[in-house]
């Protein structure tokens, strides 16, 4: 592993050189989600779904990072690293537990939260829903039921009027597309379904007009505020011919771009603008674009999978990637994808935030690099005219991912969730580096090439 810089050198002090600089008041964060650092989760219909025994690994989330009783030391952890933007999700379950009654003990809470990243200069960006919902909000059909855009527009104006005076920026949405495709067409998120392309659309479409009626809500409780969503992208490389190539273009439509197009268009691309409603007013109810980008991965045509729009979808074994899921690959660390993602999000003529970006991979093997490369690849992008406003990475502490539960270590400082020790790993110290000194230091660059350290 290459050696890292210390927090306190300069960037400019191995090099002739001159550092890549930033705009001045360019966010470096960190993003989480509040079941995955809370713990103690109970209402929420991930809480039913891990209980159920669909956690892959077999792991609990148990305590999480023990952020509902103590996540301000986490908070001092993030200071230290320079970081000035921190975003957090809130738990829907937690705020109304039972529909029609509120936990006014949660809300006072997530107020602590806020306070504490203020007080700690920390600009806190917040996301209203990051997967998880209130158990009764599941069992009278989710984002598909007819109340589905009033219930979500009552809980937005609930936490804005509670909480608007400490965040101006909001989220309203944490990836739709892949709370579609693997609730309803891969069946590894609740409700589970699989190969339910046309709910999946359909689900994507109810959010959107979810996402409308939080974005009027809020700009009329708050009209200085910031709100947009966060929307993950993939790259998906073709293997090799004409048929490859026309699976990698279909799979890319519909994941990557299906909520874009709403929000440009108010519509779906044909066909999927005949399997539901009308979204029209959704068009341009955006103020900025969340960007979660992670990497590529590699598409071959299988006519036998239909239910993935005849795709073969996988990860080479030679290409820089992370740690291994339970079952699969996680994907190819391919800092470039964050080009491919913004120049598709600038048709929306929007501020970009990069919400999302990281790598799961326990040993800091090639985190350092990637961070760097991405790094470097905004820093061209901002020089070229892309109005791109913060990076924050995916995470702080490693949390509990999901499905895969413990198995996926994606954080700047290890966690041992049995003992909630925090252990500072090397990339945590290099992107210390960067963003305290808004600039990229060209031995950095040097250092970590354009070929990963293994």
């Amino acid at each position: 592993m290459l050696p890292v810089p210390p927090v306190n050198s300069s960037p400019a002090s191995d090099s002739s050189s001159p550092p890549l600089p930033f705009p001045p008041g360019f966010l470096w964060g960190v993003s989480t989600a509040s079941y995955q650092v809370e713990g103690f989760n109970h209402n929420s219909q991930w809480a039913d779904w891990e209980h159920s025994g669909r956690i892959k690994s077999g792991d609990r989330s148990g305590a999480a990072c023990d952020w509902w009783i103590n996540a301000e030391p986490d908070f001092d952890l993030a200071n230290s690293l320079g970081i000035n933007a921190l975003r957090l999700s809130l738990e829907w379950s937690r705020i109304e537990p039972e529909k029609d009654r509120w936990d006014p003990a949660a809300l006072h809470r997530y107020r602590e939260l806020m306070e504490g990243l203020a007080r700690r200069g920390i600009r806190p960006i917040v996301c209203l829903h990051h997967f998880t919902h209130p158990r009764w909000f599941e069992q009278q059909g989710g984002f598909l039921h007819p109340e589905a855009s009033s219930l979500f527009e009552r809980y937005t104006r609930h936490v804005v009027s509670a909480l608007g005076d400490l965040c101006r920026s909001w989220l309203t949405f944490n990836e739709p597309n892949v709370y579609a495709a693997f609730g309803y067409v891969l069946g590894e998120f609740p409700p589970g379904q699989t190969g339910q392309i046309g709910a999946a659309i359909r689900v994507i479409s109810a959010q959107a007009r979810c996402h409308l009626a939080a974005y009027r809500a809020i700009h009329e409780l708050q009209p200085e505020a910031q709100v947009g969503w966060a929307q993950h992208f993939v790259v998906f490389e073709p293997v090799a011919t004409m048929v490859d190539r026309w699976v990698a273009g279909l799979l890319h439509g519909t994941f990557n771009e299906t909520f874009i197009r709403l929000l440009e268009h108010g519509r779906f691309d044909f066909p999927f603008n005949l399997l539901d409603g009308n979204a029209a007013d959704v068009k341009g109810a955006c103020d900025f674009v969340g960007l979660n980008v992670y990497g590529r991965l590699h598409v071959a045509f299988d006519a036998r999978n239909v239910g993935q729009l005849f795709g073969r979808i996988f990860v080479p074994g030679h290409v820089p990637q992370g740690d291994p899921g339970v079952d699969r690959p996680y994907g190819e660390a391919y800092p470039q994808a964050v080009r491919v993602a913004v120049k598709g999000a600038a048709q929306l003529r929007k501020p970009i935030y990069v919400l999302e970006n990281g790598v799961p991979d326990a040993q800091d093997r090639i985190r350092p690099w990637l961070i760097v490369n991405v790094v470097k690849e905004l820093h061209s992008l901002i020089r070229e005219g892309y109005d791109i406003r913060g990076y924050f990475h995916w995470t702080l502490t490693d949390n509990f991912e999901w499905t895969e539960g413990w198995k996926l270590r994606f954080g700047l400082i290890q966690l041992d969730p049995a003992t909630q020790r925090r252990t500072p790993r090397p990339s945590a110290r290099l992107y210390a580096e960067i963003a305290r000194n808004n600039a990229l230091a060209p031995e950095l660059v040097e250092a970590y090439g354009p070929a990963p350290n293994s």
